[in-house]
């Protein structure tokens, strides 16, 4: 039986909620610097705007592009999880039999929430992979499994 642990719901609402902050602070900014007009000439001196006002014309365009771009990367990490099935632990770029694991350093997992895992790559060079619980949700159940494959 497969166990996954999927990319962390915290990070993917902690994305969402940036995009919606930008974006809303966005449509404030353009609406002062553009549509209110007491905004406007509050900010207006002998016919140039001052930075104020600068700031919200301009800051709209930023701000929506960053929004682009956190949801470019939220499109990018949905599918990303880490799947420990029968023979491998697959994570996104990689496969890993558990013959090739040579050891697992759990020491933090309990107080900082990682643990890595050591193992050998196809050329027969020790590569360490650090698995974080705050990238992951379900990791416990990932290192349970992986713990009684080993052993």
């Amino acid at each position: 039986m497969a166990i996954e642990a999927p990319f962390s719901k915290f990070k993917k609402n902690n994305k969402i909620i940036f995009i919606a902050v930008l974006l809303g602070l966005s449509v404030w900014f353009a609406y002062d610097g553009y549509l209110n007009k007491t905004f406007i000439e509050k900010h207006t001196k002998d016919g140039t705007a001052d930075s104020t006002l600068v700031f919200n014309q301009k800051a709209p365009y930023f701000m929506v592009g960053a929004a682009v771009v956190l949801g470019i990367s939220l499109f990018m990490v949905k599918d990303k999880k880490v799947i420990a099935d029968d023979n491998n632990l697959i994570t996104c770029k990689k496969t890993i039999p558990y013959d090739s694991i040579e050891k697992i350093d759990k020491t933090h997992f309990d107080t900082k929430g990682y643990f890595v895992i050591t193992y050998k790559d196809d050329n027969g060079k020790e590569t360490d992979l650090k698995l974080n619980d705050r990238t992951y949700d379900n990791l416990p159940a990932i290192l349970d499994e992986l713990v009684a494959q080993i052993s």
